[in-house]
């Protein structure tokens, strides 16, 4: 405990600073809110794919690999773009079948800029020849480098009429066996190479693999499939003793990620996640989105979950007294560009929950954009949220980076009492401005009325009710509240490896507590809240990479005085913080599938919507502190 209070003072001390200096950038200029952890700003990449003789590649896909992955297809002109690239290192290349595809480039995206680049590829060859494979038959007499020169756009620039794809060099670089006498066609080398040089592996593996990726890929043209493989293990504790103890409600995750280009101007994306045990679980989602640029950009999508009693322990017969839970949810949102100024964004979600009694819940949101100059924007945005108590199990956020399905079970704090859902009425109205080519600020102001705030409380045992150890929950109704408040923030780049931001808001809140919130009072009476309260919130980010050691790190960090505690009757303050660690690991990679280690740490109970109540968070009581390791495959 006391080097827990110690870590506790020394992040509290770095934050004042952090807020100390921020403030005074914004000094003589009214504060005003964000509700949702500052992110840093998307940057882009554009360019042109030509062929040996300057002219321009059109259909060429090109495909960017890093933070996170994109697709997209070259125009007539041989230009492309992506846009809403998370900052950080990319692999590029571009595939075409008939065309041999070049090496990979490294492309450094940074926050609100666009990194742009050439690519070259040249035709492949026809000759009808065999090639000796070196090492498998007599000594070629054909002289290749093992590395290839060159040129600054990572285009081969030999002049050699034989073909120097990635398989082909394997192959004649080879350890001699027995096959001595065994040649290779240079047709089926150069058959496999445009495919299997961008998104498969090479050799007799990626040959393998290859085929039926081929075969799929030719339902959406010549662009191949790419995806996404975690096999990790997520632990849950309520105690830091617990963390190394066998007492730690350890399990298994698998997870999926496949996705294809659209056409030339859309993607689509399946997701999927399993964990098996004594309650088995899983989720299935996929969505459909428009690549900028495009004056209608749409994202559309759907998702399912589950989660059902599979063991045979009687303790947790006790949290499926339906036998399942299920949710399913659709969504459908547009961005329209009016004009270059005018930006305006529009939809809705829609979800079923089938234990509910109100199952089915409607969600809209509008937004605009007004952008006078390229460095000054107002936004507005209007919006009905309908949040199902354990919705959080059910619909995890794609963008939260650690994607798991449904884990732990809940039930209502009130006996008998049916569950019932949170709705947030949200208006805001916000203005930003980039001082710089990598440093933004921005002041927010809104307003929020929620009926039926939720209270989510962990760590106690109820009779009749199955045990907080295997990650039950209960949550109830605390009452209504109207809330205003303003916020102020920034986010900058530091010497291009460390990207980070700073946010404070302060929020007036009025309760009206409701006639159930008896059981939380007597469980936990900070929970309820009768008077008026102001609340102060400092929200940071930081994300740096190494690129010496193929690292990324990002951390978030929340610190309010308004957190409720099991121990105190009245608001505490507390933290909340999410430590995310990636580690490349090279010597596992081929051709262009990378191996990822992943460990993830946090006590985050919710991941941060723009929309959400404020109090979300600060009324969860005690959560357990999960951890996630394992590897991540990225092809």
């Amino acid at each position: 405990m006391r080097n827990t209070s110690r870590v506790v003072a020394f992040a509290t001390g770095i934050l004042g600073f952090l807020c100390t200096a921020a403030a005074a950038r914004a000094q003589g200029v009214q504060i005003q809110p964000v509700t949702h952890i500052a992110s840093l700003a998307p940057g882009s990449i554009q360019g042109v794919v030509r062929d040996e003789k300057g002219i321009p590649v059109s259909g060429a896909v090109v495909s960017a690999l890093g933070a996170t992955t994109a697709v997209a297809v070259t125009d007539r002109g041989g230009r492309f773009e992506m846009r809403t690239l998370s900052p950080g290192p990319y692999l590029l290349r571009a595939h075409l079948a008939g065309y041999v595809a070049p090496r990979a480039q490294v492309v450094e995206v940074r926050s609100s800029a666009r990194a742009s680049s050439a690519i070259d590829m040249r035709r492949a060859l026809t000759s009808a020849d065999p090639v000796l494979a070196a090492g498998v038959g007599t000594p070629a007499p054909v002289n290749i480098a093992p590395t290839d020169p060159v040129g600054t756009s990572g285009v081969d620039t030999t002049t050699s009429s034989d073909d120097h794809g990635e398989m082909a060099w394997r192959l004649r670089h080879a350890r001699r066996s027995v096959l001595k006498d065994v040649t290779i066609p240079e047709g089926l080398l150069t058959q496999d190479t445009p495919e299997t040089t961008g998104f498969a592996p090479t050799g007799g593996v990626g040959h393998a693999v290859a085929t039926p990726a081929r075969f799929a890929s030719n339902l959406f043209g010549s662009a191949p499939f790419y995806g996404q493989v975690n096999l990790l293990t997520l632990g849950t504790a309520d105690s830091a003793q617990q963390l190394f103890s066998t007492d730690n409600f350890a399990r298994g995750i698998a997870y999926l990620a496949l996705g294809a280009p659209v056409g030339e101007h859309a993607d689509w994306t399946v997701r999927a996640a399993l964990t098996q045990g004594d309650i088995a679980s899983w989720i299935l989602a996929g969505e459909y989105t428009t690549r900028a640029p495009a004056r209608h950009r749409y994202d559309l999508g759907y998702s399912y979950s589950m989660q059902r009693y599979d063991g045979g322990t009687a303790v947790a017969v006790r949290s499926f007294t339906e036998g399942s839970r299920s949710a399913g949810m659709l969504y459908g949102f547009d961005t329209f560009t009016l004009s270059p100024k005018i930006t305006v964004g529009y939809g809705g979600r829609y979800a079923h929950y089938d234990y509910l009694d109100a199952s089915g819940l409607f969600s809209p949101r509008a937004s605009v954009t007004l952008s006078p100059t390229s460095t000054f924007r107002v936004t507005g945005l209007l919006s009905h949220r309908s949040t199902a108590p354990g919705a959080e199990e059910f619909v995890p956020q794609p963008d939260s980076g650690v994607w798991l399905p449904p884990q732990r079970t809940f039930s209502s704090l009130v006996p008998g009492e049916p569950l019932q859902a949170e709705q947030t009425n949200h208006a805001e109205v916000g203005v930003e401005r980039d001082i710089t080519k990598t440093s933004t600020v921005s002041v927010h102001a809104f307003h929020q009325h929620v009926d039926n705030q939720m209270v989510t409380i962990f760590g106690i045992d109820m009779p009749g009710a199955p045990d907080s150890h295997l990650g039950h929950y209960f949550i109830d109704n605390a009452g209504n509240v109207d809330a205003s408040g303003v916020s102020a923030g920034i986010r900058t780049a530091i010497a291009n490896r460390v990207h980070g931001s700073v946010e404070y808001t302060v929020t007036r809140a009025q309760w009206s507590a409701a006639n159930d919130a008896l059981y939380a009072l007597l469980v936990t009476p900070s929970a309820v809240r009768f008077a008026p309260e102001r609340v102060h919130d400092i929200s940071t980010a930081v994300e740096t990479d190494v690129p010496e050691t193929s690292t990324r790190v990002i951390v978030l960090y929340r610190i309010s005085n308004a957190f409720a505690s099991q121990a105190s009757d009245r608001p505490v303050l507390d933290t909340r913080f999410d430590v995310q660690v990636r580690q490349s690991l090279p010597f596992m990679d081929f051709s262009t599938a990378r191996w990822e280690m992943l460990v993830a740490v946090r006590n985050f109970f919710r991941d941060t919507a723009p929309d959400q109540s404020i109090y979300d968070e600060l009324l969860v009581v005690r959560p357990p502190t999960r951890i996630v390791g394992g590897l991540t495959l990225k092809f």
